[in-house]
C-alpha cells in the first residue's frame, strides 16, 4: 500500500508542476499578447525603423532639410510616410515651403485637416514617381507615371526638365532613390 501511496504522490507532484507550468505559459502568452495590442496602436512600417549608418532615404532628406517643414507635416497629417521609405528606387519631386506658400490662401490649413486625409494623400503621391530618375533621363521622358495612378507632363526648357510646370532647384541623391527639389506644389489633375 505503501507502494500505491508513493506513487499517488509523485503523480499529484507531476500534475502540479505541469498545471503551474501551464499557468506560467498562459501568463506570458497573455503578456505577449497585451505588449502586441499596445504597439499595434503606435504608427509602425519602414518610416519608423531607426537607421543611423545608411544613406538617408527620400523622407530622412525631407526631414532634414529647414526648407521643407510644410511638406513633412503634410506628409504626416496625410500618413503616407511609407510611401516615402519603400525600398525603391524611387523619385520624389519635393517642394520648397515657399512653394507650398504660393498656394491659394488657406489652401494648406485646409488640407491639413483630418477630413481631407485622403484628397492631402493623392496630392503627395502626385510627387512621387517609380524609379532612380536622374534630370538627364527626365528629360528624354514625355511625362511621369506618379504614385497616385496619374501622369505629370515633362517639359525641356533650356534644356532643363520642368515636371508640371515645375522647375528642378536641386537634386539629392537619396538610399531609396533620389528627391529633385521643385519650385512649385504638382496638382493632380481633376478627374
Amino acid at each position: 500500500m505503501n507502494t500505491f501511496k508513493q506513487l499517488g504522490l509523485v503523480l499529484a507532484c507531476i500534475s502540479l508542476f505541469f498545471a503551474c507550468k501551464n499557468e506560467s505559459q498562459e501568463a506570458q502568452s497573455t503578456t505577449s499578447v497585451t505588449n502586441t495590442e499596445e504597439t499595434t496602436t503606435e504608427r509602425s512600417g519602414q518610416a519608423f525603423i531607426q537607421d543611423d549608418e545608411g544613406t538617408p532615404n527620400c523622407l530622412q532628406i525631407a526631414i532634414g532639410s529647414p526648407d521643407h517643414k510644410t511638406l513633412v507635416a503634410a506628409v504626416q497629417a496625410a500618413q503616407v510616410e511609407n510611401a516615402l521609405v519603400n525600398v525603391g528606387p524611387l523619385t520624389v519631386f519635393a517642394p520648397t515651403d515657399e512653394a507650398f506658400a504660393a498656394l491659394p490662401e488657406g489652401t494648406i490649413d485646409n488640407l491639413l485637416k483630418p477630413e481631407n486625409k485622403n484628397t492631402l494623400a493623392d496630392i503627395l503621391k502626385y510627387h512621387v514617381t517609380p524609379g532612380n530618375l536622374s534630370t538627364t533621363i527626365l528629360t528624354k521622358l514625355p511625362k511621369l507615371g506618379q504614385a497616385n495612378n496619374q501622369s505629370v507632363q515633362v517639359e525641356v526648357v533650356d534644356g532643363k526638365p520642368v515636371i508640371g510646370g515645375a522647375n528642378i532647384i536641386a537634386s539629392v541623391p537619396a538610399g531609396n532613390g533620389i528627391v529633385h527639389v521643385i519650385d512649385k506644389v504638382l496638382l493632380p489633375p481633376s478627374e
